[in-house]
């Protein structure tokens, strides 16, 4: 056995604590976008540049969840100074938008004009978020950081289960546009498992933005090129759309739960308000001694009120006033609590406010922390699988369906069942509501990035997350963990099959609520954890999806 002396002993311990404390972690929706991110850093890149590279790789090799055709939020701390902000990449509707523009003229939604096609995108974002992050955060070029997705659309890539799934899901709406058609089918119909998606119009709009930044997408011919044909098939879009987006830095959404800090997305998310409000009103309940069906009955109230403020009150900040103070305050909260009633349920209908008129697994997120602390949540997406399923031609750009989460109609749900009121309702210019929820948690001993894809399931699996991570579950025990949902309308209690015990489901049926269980799992969070004592991470990438996590050394 070799010896040490005490002088050895201390620099071999020395060097295994350096080894830790150096160490990054990445999670993220495809295996792809995860080696991407790893390139980078092992290129010197920090944590904003391996956000870019992601970002990039998801949007080729996750065409069912975002693109640089869509939009998102990145939320971002820096180590040095202990700065946080949140990158707002959410799309804008045209200017030729208008609040009604998805009634006939009976006043009532029309069907799939939202959903499907040109007229239901937004002006994406993801371009312009891409090139704020390297020049104002990254110390690679943009250039640098668009490669690995540059050779994904060049080399392709290969169709699984998954992709199969959601391009049948869509498979009419991808039949319409013959440009997305060409790309994303295999002579029209839902391509074979190991089919290769090649994208090289795709490859070639990114290539431009790598030499031009964001103006190769916002600008010039290729501008030219998505209004043209986003037009001539229905859409508004115009050249000052395109030239007048803009990236917003938003303070985040902060708040504390048993001495947990939260930070979280702002509007026009929704999401850090729900999450606090939702996590406000549970604060004065043991829930640690409680049974299944009570806890589970406190988590569903807070749930509904929290999503029915959500309908009434959120929208866009530039365009909306809303009380953010309030909904996110303790006093605020223990009025709510104070109408929860320990064993019956709250109809919804019961609840002032939004007018109710009627008889997920799209969506991307990930999370990075890199050797220096810097760290990133980034929730992406381009509305329902495969967005608006719209390619303008020779662009490789697929659009997204955005404009679905304006309020078409207050008190009218969109395609996820979510109903808002007028602080929603469509506007030129303005940006779209959103669930998306990417988060830092931390404690005294850890720090946690969260965030999951899921339409308007995303702030409840954040919350799931984050009670069980104040607890202090590990993170794969976090993204596995079995799921339920309430979001005020329709009054449902929505689970996985796995998520409650039949004795549960019997007790909280009689207190009144009712309950449906998923066909399907919902979800796939991406999560890493940084241990404060020692500087090791753990990462972890939801089984119900195809991701990967990774530490790199």
């Amino acid at each position: 056995m070799r010896k040490f002396t005490p002088l050895l002993l201390l620099l071999f311990c020395l060097s295994l604590s350096l080894n830790v404390l150096a160490a990054a972690g990445i999670a993220t929706a495809h295996p792809l976008a995860t080696k991407a991110g790893e390139e980078i850093l092992r290129a010197g890149g920090n944590a904003f540049d391996a956000a870019i590279a992601v970002t990039a790789a998801l949007a080729v090799v996750e065409p069912y969840s975002s693109g640089i055709g869509g939009g998102g939020f990145w939320l971002l701390h820096r180590a040095r100074d202990g700065f946080e902000t949140m990158l707002d990449g959410r799309e804008r509707a045209p200017l030729k938008a208008h609040r009604d523009m998805y009634l006939d003229e009976q006043g009532n939604v029309i069907d799939g004009l939202s959903v499907d096609g040109p007229l239901s995108a937004g002006i994406p974002g993801v371009p312009a978020a891409l090139e704020h992050l390297a020049n104002n955060y990254g110390v690679l070029s943009l250039k640098q950081n668009l490669q690995p997705a540059i050779r994904y659309a060049r080399q392709g890539f290969k169709v699984d289960e998954h992709y199969r799934r959601m391009a049948n899901f869509r498979l009419k709406a991808l039949q319409a546009s013959p440009a997305a058609a060409a790309i994303f089918l295999d002579k029209n119909k839902v391509p074979d498992t190991g089919y290769v998606i090649r994208q090289l119009d795709l490859a070639s709009a990114l290539q431009l933005m790598a030499e031009k930044g964001a103006d190769g997408f916002y600008k010039g011919m290729f501008a030219e090129k998505l209004i043209t044909g986003t037009n001539q098939a229905g859409g508004i879009w115009s050249a000052k759309d395109l030239q007048q987006y803009k990236v917003v830095e938003r303070e985040p959404i902060r708040g504390q739960y048993h001495g947990m800090k939260i930070t979280s997305a702002a509007p026009p998310s929704s999401g850090g308000i729900a999450l606090i409000e939702i996590l406000n009103q549970l604060s004065a309940f043991p829930l640690e001694k409680m049974h299944d069906s009570q806890l589970t009955h406190l988590v569903v109230e807070a749930m509904r009120r929290a999503y029915r403020d959500r309908a009434e009150y959120l929208g866009d900040p530039d365009y909306v006033k809303m009380p953010l103070e309030r909904l996110i305050s303790a006093e605020y909260a223990a009025g709510l609590r104070a109408g929860i009633h320990p064993q019956k349920a709250t109809p919804s209908e019961l609840l002032p406010g939004v007018e109710k008129n009627y008889p997920g697994t799209d969506t991307t997120h990930f999370s990075i922390i890199d050797q220096q602390g810097n760290r990133v949540a980034a929730t992406l997406s381009i509305n329902y699988p495969f967005g608006s399923c719209f390619v303008p031609p020779g662009t490789g750009v697929l659009l997204n369906d955005e404009m679905d989460d304006f309020s078409s109609r207050p008190g009218t749900p969109n395609v996820y069942g979510l109903v808002g009121a007028e602080a929603n309702a469509i506007a030129p210019g303005k940006r779209m509501l959103s669930s998306m929820t990417p988060t830092f948690l931390e404690t005294k001993d850890r720090i946690a990035i969260i965030g999951t894809p899921g339409g308007s399931r995303i702030i409840t699996m954040v919350l799931l997350g984050a009670l069980v991570f104040q607890q202090g579950d590990d993170a794969e025990r976090i993204v596995n963990l079995p799921r339920f949902h309430h979001q005020y309308l329709p009054d449902i209690i929505f689970y996985e099959t796995n998520a409650l015990a039949e004795q549960t489901i019997n007790q909280l049926q009689q207190m009144g609520h009712q309950l449906k269980a998923s066909e399907q799992s919902w979800g796939n969070m991406q999560l890493v954890i940084k241990n404060k004592a020692d500087g090791s991470i753990t990462a972890a990438a939801d089984s119900r999806g195809l991701g990967a996590a990774d530490i790199i050394h």
